[in-house]
């Protein structure tokens, strides 16, 4: 007789999730709490957004100049400041290579951090540092093969994309009709690779971390935990991420709702560092506990939320 699966719902961990925001932020209120598990979900959140965008520089001799004079002139003043240009690209490329891996190897440290404190309803940041340190590098390893596979996947169909543009610029009435299939062809694959690989790195933060979390094993043994998992309720995952844009409904709404209510100071609590994530701790709160209280109807194997055994004092 085949075995019975839990029945896994969507909705249902909406309820519990709010009940554990009120116990871990209200009951009681203590803002010196509200502080230290709002370091835990800013750090939480390093390596999770996207980089400075680059300068705008305009090296046109017009505002009608065609995009082809605009490359011209463009090789033409790299052609002339190689000396300099070269080593300051190789120091910048790797300032930003070494700047980015430090904020991802910190966010995958924070992430266990942030599950610990909601998990236990704790304001620790020492004991869930060292604690979960090796979960931490096994996730922040796994993060970066993840990113350097993104990367080559996205520079491969960005190659085919780029000489497509460069044709049509070049020689507009040349294979048109060829070149704006392509161009579609190809913005269509990079579409669905962008929303593959976001909806692997949900997953990974939503749910592998708490399978490391619990199994005290590695990000590539999390993930064959959970792979079974995934596969044999695709139906009811792909309703959890159409769920998530729901919530984010809820979420924009509330967010929209303090600032006409504050008349905008609230935007500018949300924009500065730390302060920001504490002043929206209570949702970075339900987000986490949602996907953990989803998690949980699989079974008692992986509730983070049980108590932990008390160890009862030697007898003297």
């Amino acid at each position: 007789m085949a075995e019975q699966l839990p029945h896994l719902k969507v909705v249902e961990p909406v309820s519990p999730a709010i009940e554990r925001v009120k116990a871990v932020l209200f009951r009681p209120f203590d803002i010196g709490k509200w502080f230290i598990i709002g370091f835990c979900a800013w750090v939480a959140g390093f390596g999770e957004n996207g980089g400075p965008s680059l300068p705008n520089f305009n090296f046109s001799g017009g505002s009608e100049a065609s995009p082809q004079r605009v490359l011209e002139n463009i090789m033409d003043f790299v052609r002339h400041n190689l000396h300099w240009l070269i080593p300051l690209a190789i120091f910048g490329c790797l300032l930003l290579i070494a700047t980015g891996l430090v904020f991802l190897w910190l966010g995958s440290r924070g992430k266990f951090m942030f599950l610990h404190c909601v998990a236990k309803n704790k304001s620790e940041v020492s004991l869930p540092w060292h604690k979960y340190k090796k979960q931490g590098n096994s996730l922040f390893l796994f993060r970066f093969v993840v990113g350097i596979i993104s990367f080559l996947l996205f520079t491969i169909i960005a190659v085919p994309l780029f000489l497509l543009v460069l044709l049509c610029t070049r020689n507009p009435h040349a294979a048109i009709a060829a070149a704006v299939l392509g161009l579609i062809f190809i913005g269509l694959l990079a579409f669905i690779a962008a929303i593959a690989f976001a909806v692997f790195i949900k997953f990974t933060k939503d749910f592998v971390v708490p399978v490391m979390y619990l199994r005290n094993c590695s990000a590539v043994a999390g993930w064959r935990l959970f792979l079974p998992i995934l596969s044999h309720r695709i139906g009811v995952f792909i309703l959890y991420i159409l769920f998530q844009f729901v919530i984010g409904l809820a979420i924009f709404g509330i967010k929209l709702g303090l600032l006409l209510v504050t008349c905008c100071s609230a935007c500018c609590l949300m924009a500065i560092p730390y302060i920001g994530t504490v002043f929206l701790l209570p949702i970075s709160v339900f987000k986490r506990s949602y996907s953990l209280y989803f998690l949980r109807q699989l079974g008692p194997e992986f509730d983070v939320f049980i108590p932990e055994p008390v160890v009862p004092l030697p007898q003297a």
